[in-house]
């Protein structure tokens, strides 16, 4: 039943067999925002050039020596089973050099790639201790996918940017400044984890395993108390819950962060593995590494657009029901912004309705579950 294989000269026998993708491209599982963001930043003439010019400037020599002094470097002797994974990892994404990885004592559930030259991976104690094989093994295929796309230096750069923003804070232009390209970056950021979790979905092959890790880290280790179902359902009422107020309110929360919300996250790739696109990377069609050189900007952005729009249209989020209206040329707009504002008014002070009541269609509640406020 397993699949032996050797892979930079160290034999890697995973638990399970498992599809291999070799010369897989990383625009095979990139989220199209993440895509077409990508393929622009390599299409700059020099643009690597750069930022390896920028390395001198950012600390990446310094955080190479803390988890070197500081962490424990993933090997045949320390973590093992953690080394079996990425390298079973490296060789189904067919990355020719595995990264360092190291494991890092933090109570926090965590994971990330970094690095502007070489990327390295670190995991902390939180984030192993919770997860089982299989869910582990989908956390460290999430991370070689940030590895293969190139992640891991504008990860770094925001890594820097945001703790640059935090020592010139006391400049409020220059603050400004930065925290508008911070802003930028988090929201190209949080596409690259969407991109990432398929990646993941690739290297582990168990949408199962990716959906209790994702449940566990929004959770904890209380898998007898979770269920998947419930867990995606909190993302469909996520999605279209409440009123105008709480779709600015989503925005405002989701500004900070680097990830998505962890509900977001199982239900954005849980309906990638349902759909004709990974039946056919499973099949063995799709996007080769060579052909990377011949990828079309255009073409790339032509699909993110083509992705937001049929986002927006799709969407049960009040706010964009708004912008979806607005496009149409709905001539009841005001009526309706009122209305989707109207949990900020007094109940008492709201104007009566006019003789027509709208339909079903027309209010933003009306297709809702009841929520429970208690």
């Amino acid at each position: 039943m397993s699949d032996g294989h050797e892979h930079n000269g160290h034999e890697n026998v995973p638990s399970r067999q498992r599809r291999r993708f070799p010369g897989i491209s990383s625009r095979t599982y990139e989220h199209p925002a993440d895509r077409s963001a990508l393929v622009a930043l390599r299409k700059l003439s020099g643009f690597d050039t750069v930022f390896k010019a920028l390395s001198g400037l950012l600390p990446e020599r310094s955080l190479r020596l803390l988890f070197l002094s500081d962490s424990v470097r993933v090997s045949d002797q320390q973590f093992s089973h953690l080394n079996v994974m990425l390298r079973d990892a490296c060789y189904i994404l067919d990355l020719e050099k595995v990264p360092p990885m190291y494991v890092s004592q933090d109570p926090q559930p965590n994971a990330m790639c970094i690095g502007l030259d070489e990327p390295i991976i670190v995991v902390t104690t939180g984030l192993v201790e919770l997860l089982d094989e299989e869910e582990m093994r989908a956390v460290v295929g999430h991370e070689v996918g940030h590895a293969l796309s190139g992640h891991s230096v504008y990860r770094t750069i925001l890594l820097f940017l945001t703790s640059l923003a935090v020592r010139v804070a006391w400049i409020p232009l220059g603050n400004l400044a930065i925290m508008a390209i911070v802003t930028g970056l988090r929201e190209w950021f949080r596409k690259s984890e969407l991109s990432a979790d398929r990646a993941g979905l690739l290297v582990g092959q168990d949408l199962q395993a990716s959906m209790r890790g994702l449940m566990k880290i929004a959770g904890g280790n209380h898998l007898h108390e979770m269920n998947v179902d419930a867990f995606l359902a909190q993302a469909e009422e996520y999605e279209a819950g409440g009123d105008l107020r709480d779709s600015v309110l989503k925005i405002l929360n989701v500004l900070p962060r680097s990830h998505p919300f962890t509900t977001v996250r199982a239900a954005e790739l849980k309906k990638w593995a349902e759909s004709r696109d990974y039946q056919r990377i499973m099949d063995g069609h799709y996007p080769r590494r060579d052909e990377d050189k011949d990828t079309s900007v255009r073409d790339s952005w032509r699909e993110s657009a083509n992705h937001y729009t049929t986002h927006v249209k799709s969407s049960k989020d009040p706010l964009m029901k708004l912008v979806t209206d607005l496009a149409g040329g709905a001539g009841d707009l005001g009526d309706r912004v009122r209305r989707g504002f109207g949990g900020f008014a007094n109940p008492a002070q709201k104007p009566p309705r006019g003789p027509e009541t709208p339909g079903p269609s027309d209010s933003p509640g009306d297709d809702r579950p009841p929520r429970d406020d208690s």
